[in-house]
């Protein structure tokens, strides 16, 4: 059970991180003033492999139109992904992932929000970048300073997902044989310096609690670990820039109320200084965040 005198603890032991402050970057005209407010990140699954039923769009038109709902429900940011995680999934190869995302993207020049698109294959995110997005979701650990760099050609900014892998869809266990802070921090430290190397700033660091890893399939370690990261959100601030989480559903434990898990990983994730919530239910944690922010 999560009291308040586990979270007294926890901001005592890392006190000298609660005050960190991140760069705050433009991203397509947009200000991600992460310092002051927080940005939601609204997802559209190209993939029928994606369980997430309302996030699925199978058409073209259907994905353009869900890019302009979540706009009009408070949206900052849409990201569009061609390829499930889930193991079973179908993997797509470059021209695979190409003839879902482009057209999609060149259906949204009058979005006035920017567009991530969620990939690990450094052709597909040039293309996507050349038809107009503005975000790279990188979801892979190869070539990583190749995706640096074609953003900062670009002026795009880049979200740097931990993966214990190749990729999302290349990964074994999780290791817990440390704090999975600490080492989340030095990989990070590490690919921040790349990104600094070549002259990219727009970075956002991600810490990845998909449930893609195998000793993860138990839905109690699984949430424990995912509350735990939340909540130890800020000591990863301390390098400097913005935070990513993408909201879990803990379908063991919400069952027919799934849609209300997100919403509710989005109180710990705040609690802990998220900057960026990457959801499927925009309109239920802007909501939440707006609520905690009346406080």
């Amino acid at each position: 059970m999560l009291l308040l005198e586990q979270l007294r603890a926890l901001a005592q032991e890392h006190a000298g991180a609660l005050s960190a402050k991140v760069r705050e970057f433009e991203i397509g005209g947009r200000i991600v003033a992460s310092n002051s407010r927080t940005t939601i990140m609204g997802v559209i699954n190209l993939s029928l492999d994606s369980w997430y039923r309302e996030s699925v769009c199978p058409t073209v038109e259907g994905a353009i139109r869900r890019a302009f709902v979540l706009e009009s429900q408070g949206a900052n940011i849409v990201d569009i992904g061609a390829e499930s995680t889930l193991a079973h999934a179908a993997r797509l190869d470059e021209g695979l992932q190409g003839s879902k995302l482009l057209p999609v993207l060149e259906g949204l020049t009058e979005l006035k929000i920017p567009i991530s698109v969620e990939t690990y294959n450094l052709a597909v995110a040039r293309r996507c970048l050349q038809a107009g997005a503005r975000v790279i979701n990188l979801t892979g650990t190869e070539e990583t300073e190749g995706f640096y760099r074609l953003a900062r050609e670009f002026d795009a900014a880049v979200i740097v997902c931990f993966v214990q892998g190749r990729n999302v869809r290349e990964v074994g266990d999780f290791s817990f044989e440390r704090d999975p802070i600490e080492f989340m921090y030095e990989y990070f430290a590490r690919e921040v310096e790349r990104a600094e190397k070549v002259g990219l700033q727009k970075v956002f660091i991600d810490p990845g609690l998909g449930f893609y890893y195998k000793n993860l399939q138990d839905s109690a370690l699984r949430v424990r670990h995912q509350m735990r990261v939340f909540l130890n959100t800020f000591r990863l601030r301390a390098l400097g820039y913005p935070v990513c989480h993408a909201l879990p559903h803990a379908f063991e434990f919400f069952g027919d109320e799934v849609r209300s898990a997100e919403p509710f990983f989005a109180v710990l994730a705040a609690m802990g200084k998220t900057d960026l919530f990457r959801t499927h239910e925009v309109p239920k944690v802007k909501a939440v965040l707006d609520t905690l922010a009346a406080y």
